[in-house]
């Protein structure tokens, strides 16, 4: 739900399909922002041990651990109904302070990219 003060900012956006949230990482401890090395917990989930994680540089990764605590993601829009987005794949605290809200264009979509080994093992079990 956005502040009444913006709602008029959300006209139009219910013809997109696919919109960006961008937010902050609130309940990320100010001390974190220090860390520039990261390993993608995400992998404890396949029955990696923590030990076995690769150690990475946080900006090749989405940790919410980050110098600047931004959050940026992708979801689906179903509706609007007035001040509220009915969205799927939001994974975000309630409560965490949304600071934008952008479309998806066709012409973001990226080709021939690459990724890193640990990426496609974690994208393997979210099929």
């Amino acid at each position: 739900e956005i502040l009444p003060d913006y709602e008029e900012a959300l006209d139009g956006l219910e013809k997109y399909s696919h919109i960006f949230i961008i937010s902050i990482f609130h309940k990320t401890p100010p001390e974190y922002s220090s860390l520039l090395k990261v390993r993608p917990r995400r992998l404890l989930r396949l029955g990696l041990k923590e030990e076995d994680l690769p150690t990475l540089g946080v900006f090749s990764t989405d940790s919410p651990v980050r110098p600047n605590p931004i959050g940026l993601t992708l979801v689906r829009l179903f509706r609007r109904e007035g001040r509220v987005l009915h969205v799927e794949g939001l994974d975000l605290f309630d409560g965490t302070p949304v600071i934008d809200i952008k479309p998806y264009r066709p012409d973001y979509r990226a080709e021939n990219y690459s990724y890193p080994d640990w990426v496609k093992l974690d994208a393997r079990s979210s099929i």
